[in-house]
């Protein structure tokens, strides 16, 4: 701890007095997500007419605290998304072999997911479960050790092991249907773990089973596509997966009981079974905008680096399938995040301009794979180089008032120290990740951030003082729900408190005598900005 300390204290002492501070308000806070979460905007779905008004009122609101159009069509940059939609009726998957050939229609006992690479997707082939399916040996994850998977379809559990908090085993998490294709899989389906089917039913995962399948365009114009050889992806429920083991070496409940203890990896075999995979999409493409707005920065010698301060704007639209309300309206995911984000701009007009300049970001696409963000994140109009921090400000819950915050992300950099010290003049404390199962650092817009190579933090509210309860409430209950609106019992004064928060670590940040550096040895720095200097990690930190 003490070594700890020291270390914030020598990059503090580089950093200049805070300008005198603005005053934050919980009104216009409510003001912004009233609006942003209202039912005329029908939950904001990406490339909707809800998330273009929105956009609309963001940009509107950034010209008013003073910022500058950055985006490529003024305070707009339009990004296009390919998407596939699954035809009606079209997705089946087929189990033979250790019984009767079971037929499993999508939206029933499976989820089968369209293709962008393959309008018609069939794919027949021999099935082999793969354990969680990493392939990462060097990270001391090998699922697929002595394992043929080449023209194979694989069955992998979803999700992570149990274990401490592993935020490279999260990033790996999400690179699973590439690792397949990388060993010659032509098909993937998963089976959800004990813990993921208590976290998210499978009734649950139906409501979302007809979501197209997005992705963003490189700056080749070409679909980006990690996993484009599969022929076939399939999620399958408990009594599907059953199926899938049928005749199995091992049976389903004692893999699932494995994956369910501490650390449990289960190896993986070839199943006594085959499977089908047929599915018919839909080829089109949506277009929607990310909004920018640039406040310049006062150092002569600092202002070509910018500080990106961001928020997703979107969110999931209308559910059809429910009964009674149908709108999304996503009120703490994201309007809050955005009227947080706007708040913190009218505080850097009322206190004076930073030393570096600052770029405001209001994400679409989150709600698809953080989509919006990969597409600005590889062409964010200024050089790569010249983005010295990302802070990332998604769901913030603003149930209670918080009195500690979680920068996830936030001890693989020096932005650690300076977070710590930020919050601490707010009166809140900084702690660990209290969800490691939730991946957040791999779940949200600052991700893509992360991959190029740029220090970057995603800031949530705590655990602290009930935030722990009102956190797993929320998740179970709220969470991609109708029921997150304005009738819940937000506490504007903390949403105040948490603008305030933002403010102090993104003045920070901007008026400091060095920009961020990754630590030495961290996996993040070393993977995806191997040439970029390094800072040394004090003892204890």
């Amino acid at each position: 701890m003490r070594s700890f300390l020291c270390a914030a204290a020598l990059v503090l002492s580089a950093l200049p007095a805070l300008a005198a501070e603005p005053q934050f308000s919980g009104d216009r806070l409510k003001a912004d997500v009233g609006f942003m979460a209202d039912d005329l905007l029908e939950g904001r779905d990406t490339g909707s007419r809800g998330h273009e008004t929105a956009a609309a009122f963001v940009a509107a609101e950034f010209a008013k605290a003073g910022l500058q159009p950055a985006g490529k069509n003024g305070w707009f940059t339009p990004v296009t998304f390919p998407a596939a939609r699954l035809v009606p009726g079209s997705g089946k998957v087929t189990i033979t072999g250790g019984g009767a050939p079971a037929a499993l229609v999508h939206g029933g006992e499976t989820i089968v997911f369209p293709l962008l690479a393959h309008p018609a997707g069939d794919v027949s082939a021999p099935m082999v479960f793969v354990g969680f399916g990493l392939d990462a040996p060097k990270q001391g994850f090998d699922d697929y050790k002595g394992l043929d998977v080449r023209g194979k379809i694989v069955v992998m559990l979803s999700g992570i092991p149990n274990g401490p908090p592993n935020e490279v085993l999260a990033h790996l998490a999400r690179q699973k249907s590439a690792m397949a294709v990388a060993r010659g899989a032509v098909g993937v389906i998963g089976i959800n773990t004990l813990r993921g089917i208590r976290q998210y039913s499978w009734a649950r995962r139906l409501e979302t089973a007809n979501e197209p399948d997005l992705t963003w365009l490189q700056s080749d114009g070409k679909p980006f596509d990690d996993a484009m050889a599969l022929r076939g992806r399939a999620s399958a429920s408990p009594a599907a997966a059953e199926r899938i083991f049928a005749g199995a070496k091992q049976p389903l409940a004692a893999v699932l009981a494995l994956a369910d203890t501490m650390n449990g990896r289960p190896k993986g075999f070839a199943l006594a079974t085959s499977a089908r995979i047929e599915s018919q999409s839909t080829q089109d493409r949506v277009t929607s905008p990310e909004v920018v707005g640039r406040l310049p920065g006062s150092d002569p010698a600092l202002a070509a680096e910018h500080v990106v301060l961001m928020a997703h704007l979107d969110h999931i639209g209308i559910s059809e399938d429910k009964k009674g309300d149908k709108i999304n309206n996503g009120a703490l995911d994201n309007a809050a995040g955005v009227a947080v984000m706007l708040e913190v701009a009218r505080a850097f007009q009322a206190s004076g301009t930073p030393k570096r300049s600052m770029l405001f970001v209001a994400n679409t696409g989150e709600e698809k794979g953080l989509l919006g963000a990969e597409a600005f994140a590889n062409d964010p109009g200024i050089p790569a180089e010249k983005i010295a921090a990302v802070v990332d400000l998604d769901m913030p819950l603003l149930l209670y008032d918080f009195t500690d915050v979680i920068a996830f992300g936030g001890d693989h950099t020096t932005m650690g120290p300076v977070i710590a010290e930020a919050v601490k003049i707010a009166g809140v404390s900084l702690s660990p990740d209290p969800m490691p199962a939730e991946t957040i650092f791999v779940r949200s817009d600052h991700y893509a951030f992360v991959k190029r190579g740029v220090p970057a933090i995603m800031l949530a509210t705590g655990v602290g003082n009930g935030g722990d309860k009102v956190w797993e409430s929320f998740l179970k209950t709220d969470y991609h729900q109708p029921s997150d609106d304005m009738k819940l019992p937000i506490n504007w004064a903390a949403g105040a408190k948490f603008a305030r928060v933002n403010y102090l670590i993104a003045r920070q940040i901007a008026d400091g005598a060095e920009r961020p550096r990754w630590y030495a040895g961290d996996y993040f720095g070393a993977t995806f900005a191997p040439s970029a200097p390094k800072a040394a990690r004090a003892k204890g930190n």
